[in-house]
């Protein structure tokens, strides 16, 4: 797998008014692209050398016209971000000022780099594995502390690390078991074969704590996808609001106000919550309101934690017993709203119908309750994980199932060797195992993923 020789540019900041903007250049003629493009203060090219330099100066247009005062850091391969000569014209962060040191950059030789393609070079450069190119993307993306640090860990290659480690001590055991079979005479087989159970098992328990990790990486990455429902006027968009401390629903005292699914994402103790307040579930003639009911329900079907809303200043009605019964299993807070009112629910009736599902009284309205609230929620989501998040591996859908089938071969080989089969059977699938791992951080990958992955990337990076 090649690694390309062309100069590649884009811009690698956010457009918009900034104070800053930034275009990137990397490649093989990223010295003399920048040589052709900037000025200093007497009008000389930049002196580029083997070591990192800042310059002061101007952005040029071919013709020497003036386009905008710049800081050109130079960073030299192999100690850049790609591995390759890079340099960072620094601007003032107009949209169209940007775009037009863009194009000066374009013009003098480099050509507008691809999604990820930074990233991507590095990776082929050797200068980060798969695992940690594909964390870059996640500590871009990350929506709380909790995410960013377990993103950076991942990009600083522990991950990888405890990765190269399991190969390593697999590679140790393959070349044990190949010494067994190639010199059968020093009749040890059954000493290889034990060797292959305790070696075999130690691997296997470590993949099993890697594969622990998918469930809160995917958290982290994603949000738990969170459905507020209940029948209309229960305080499903008050509650919203409450949790968010803004207000960002429209709130009335008319049923049927929300007409579609409103999204918007919440920190609760370092975990992202993806809230979607709903359209209230009842039967109703109004085309639009019977759409967002549809769209509710739809929510419903793919939430990971629904929040089933009831109005404690009511008695329970059909409506409610008919969605405790629709949300009976899935994970969710039964949450009785409105206990700054004067109650009328009978709380020992929503526990029976509640069943395992923990019960919470909150007022939206006066913000009580949040507290308990927010912690419960937290707990049916991830339990006590998040206290040692940080301490583990954040794996994503592509590593997990790599590492399953890393484990299916382990435990294969494990399983041959105790029943007595030949070595050369167990050896197929330790090396199967060692291949399925190598995958997790790129040893063995064609370029087709390479595409997929890095083509998730934003223009810049």
């Amino acid at each position: 797998m090649g690694v390309a020789t062309d100069t590649i540019a884009a811009i690698a900041t956010a457009l918009g008014e900034a104070s800053i903007g930034v275009v990137r250049v990397s490649g093989p003629e990223a010295g003399g692209v920048v040589q052709r493009v900037f000025r200093t203060p007497r009008g000389k090219a930049p002196k580029l050398g083997p070591r990192r330099s800042i310059h002061y100066g101007l952005v040029v247009a071919h013709d020497g016209t003036p386009v905008d005062e710049c800081i050109l850091l130079w960073m030299p391969g192999p100690h850049s971000y790609t591995a390759e000569d890079v340099a960072e014209l620094q601007v003032h962060g107009g949209v169209r000022l940007v775009e037009s040191v863009l194009d000066c950059v374009l013009a003098a030789g480099a050509r507008l780099a691809e999604p990820g393609e930074f990233t991507k070079r590095a990776f082929l450069h050797g200068r980060l594995d798969l695992s940690q190119a594909e964390a870059v993307i996640d500590l871009i993306r990350a929506k709380t502390e909790l995410a960013s640090r377990s993103a950076l860990s991942q990009v600083r290659g522990q991950f990888g690390e405890k990765i190269r480690d399991l190969r390593r001590r697999l590679l140790r055991l393959q070349a044990h078991v190949e010494v067994t079979i190639d010199y059968p005479e020093h009749d040890v087989e059954d000493v290889a074969s034990a060797e292959v159970v305790r070696v075999g098992e130690a691997l296997m328990a470590e993949v099993e704590r890697l594969l622990a990790g998918a469930k809160m990486g995917r958290i982290l990455r994603e949000g738990v996808a969170t459905v507020l429902a209940g029948r209309p006027n229960v305080g499903k968009s008050s509650l919203l609001n409450a949790l968010l401390r803004r207000e960002r629903a429209i709130v009335t005292d008319i049923p049927g106000t929300t007409r579609d699914v409103l999204e918007e994402y919440v920190n609760l103790r370092g975990v992202p919550f993806r809230l979607l307040d709903t359209a209230g579930i009842r039967e109703t003639d109004d085309v639009v309101e019977r759409i967002g009911v549809e769209r509710t329900r739809a929510a419903l079907s793919e939430a990971e934690l629904v929040l089933v809303l009831l109005n404690g200043a009511e008695p329970l009605t059909a409506e409610d017993e008919a969605i405790l019964a629709e949300t009976s299993a899935v994970t969710r807070v039964v949450v009785v709203n409105k206990a700054d009112l004067p109650q009328a629910v009978d709380l020992a009736q929503v526990r029976a119908w509640a069943g395992a599902s923990p019960v919470v009284q909150v007022s939206a309205k006066r913000w009580d309750g949040l507290a308990q609230l927010e912690e419960t929620m937290v707990t049916l989501v991830i339990g006590g994980e998040v206290q040692t998040a940080e301490a583990s591996y954040m794996t994503n859908a592509r590593q997990a199932q790599w590492l399953r089938e890393a484990l299916a071969d382990l435990r294969a080989a494990v399983q041959a060797a105790k029943e007595g089969a030949t070595l050369d059977i167990v050896a197929v699938s330790l090396q199967a195992a060692y291949a399925s791992l190598g995958m997790v951080i790129g040893e063995e990958v064609g370029e087709d993923l390479l595409d997929e992955i890095f083509s998730q990337f934003c223009l810049g990076k």
